[in-house]
C-alpha cells in the first residue's frame, strides 16, 4: 500500500450519527476503513462500465425445475458461454424450486451477456448478476 493521506470531511451531524451506527453494525472499528470501502465500491462499479474491463462475479437464478425443457435450455446456454463460466452450484430449495449460482469471469460485456441470456430465459423466476473486481488493479 502506498503512503496514507489524511483528509478532512464536513458532514451533517445527523448523517454522521447514522453512518457511525451503520459501520458499527457492520463491524468496522473506525470510520477510515469504512470510507475506504465506500470509495473502493465506487471505483469498482466504475470499472464495470467499461465493456473491456476484466471482472468476476456470480449469476444467481431461481427457477421451477418442472418447467418443460428449462434445465436443458439453461445447460445449453451455459455450454454456449463456457469461456465465461468457471463453476456452477445447484441447490434444491424445495420440491419444485432450484437455486443455481454460476461463477463468471471475463470481459464486462461478456459477463453481462451471459447473465442477460440466462436471466431472461422463460421459466426463470428470478435472477441477479453481481459483479466485482478481479482485484488486479486495486491496491
Amino acid at each position: 500500500m502506498s503512503g496514507l493521506s489524511r483528509i478532512g470531511v464536513a458532514i451533517d451531524s445527523d448523517l454522521l450519527d447514522k453512518f457511525d451506527s451503520l459501520i458499527g453494525q457492520r463491524g468496522y472499528t473506525n470510520r477510515s476503513e469504512a470510507f475506504r470501502d465506500l470509495i473502493r465500491d465506487e471505483l469498482v462499479e466504475k470499472t464495470w462500465e467499461s465493456p473491456e474491463s476484466q471482472v468476476v462475479g456470480t449469476v444467481t437464478l431461481v427457477y421451477d425445475h418442472h418447467v418443460r425443457l428449462l434445465n436443458e435450455k439453461l445447460t445449453g446456454i451455459q455450454h454456449d458461454f463456457h469461456h465465461s463460466i468457471l463453476s456452477t452450484l445447484h441447490v434444491h430449495l424445495d420440491h419444485d424450486n432450484c437455486l443455481e449460482v454460476l461463477v463468471v469471469r471475463g470481459r464486462s460485456a461478456d459477463v453481462r451477456k451471459v447473465a442477460d441470456v440466462l436471466i431472461s430465459t422463460k421459466g426463470v423466476k428470478h435472477g441477479r448478476l453481481t459483479i466485482t473486481t478481479t482485484g488486479a488493479e486495486m491496491k
